[in-house]
Order: structure tokens, then C-alpha cells, then sequence
């Protein structure tokens, strides 16, 4: 993959985990340790995990580190099943209510652009022989 691809790549990656660590932490803010009172308990502890993981693969992604093609995409696949099985019974009862963009379409957007991007990433990173951890 050229340069430029890459780091178009990376960069969309950057935003879209900085956008999501931004949004763990206004909620952490805005709720507290409570902010997800009322979700599974595996959803709650993986939520506010993420005030860690996403700027860990934000950093990873800055320094351009291996880890980070493959952990962005373990990270924004639970993310993504998190978030689909919150949503899916008012997703059900209320399609028309997720036709924005913003919220469970986002995620879901940049999970599968992250997915798709990964390998190609790693292996651009991997031509540089840039150690997994630097």
C-alpha cells in the first residue's frame, strides 16, 4: 500500500478512537462509576476499559507500532457487538431512529473501516520494520 494510503488510514483511525475515548470520558464524567447503571455487567467493566484501550491504540497508532493494527480492531469489535446488543431491541421497535450519524451507525461505519484497514496497515508497518512494541 503507497504512503499516502497508509496515512490516510492512520489518521482516520486516530480520530475515530481520540472521538471515542473523548466519549467514554464524557460519559464517565456525566454518570460517574454508575454511567452505565442498567447494562450487563460485561458491558459496564468493558466500557470503562476503554477509557485505556482507546488511547492506547491512539498512541500505538501515533508511534506507528504493529500492536496497534491489531489491537484497534479487537478493541472496536467489541465495541461494536457491545453497542449492537445494547441497541438491538429499540433497534428493532425503532429503526428510523438510528438513520443519523451519529451513535450505533458511526460505530459501526468505523468498526468495519478498521476491520478492512488492518491488514493492510499491519503489513505497511511491517515493510518499515517497525517493532510490534516500540
Amino acid at each position: 500500500m503507497r504512503a499516502y494510503g497508509t496515512r490516510w488510514i492512520r489518521w482516520i483511525w486516530a480520530i475515530g478512537f481520540a472521538e471515542g475515548a473523548c466519549m467514554h470520558v464524557w460519559y464517565l464524567v456525566q454518570g460517574g462509576l454508575h454511567a452505565f447503571r442498567g447494562e450487563p455487567i460485561v458491558i459496564q467493566l468493558f466500557f470503562h476499559a476503554e477509557l485505556l484501550l482507546d488511547p492506547l491504540v491512539l498512541l500505538l497508532m501515533l508511534r506507528r507500532s504493529r500492536a496497534a493494527a491489531w489491537l484497534g480492531p479487537a478493541v472496536l469489535l467489541c465495541d461494536t457487538v457491545a453497542f449492537w446488543w445494547l441497541c438491538w431491541d429499540d433497534l428493532l421497535r425503532h429503526p428510523a431512529a438510528y438513520l443519523k450519524l451519529t451513535g450505533l451507525p458511526a460505530v459501526t461505519v468505523f468498526g468495519l473501516f478498521v476491520l478492512i484497514t488492518a491488514v493492510p496497515l499491519h503489513r505497511a508497518y511491517a515493510a518499515r520494520r517497525v517493532p510490534l512494541i516500540d
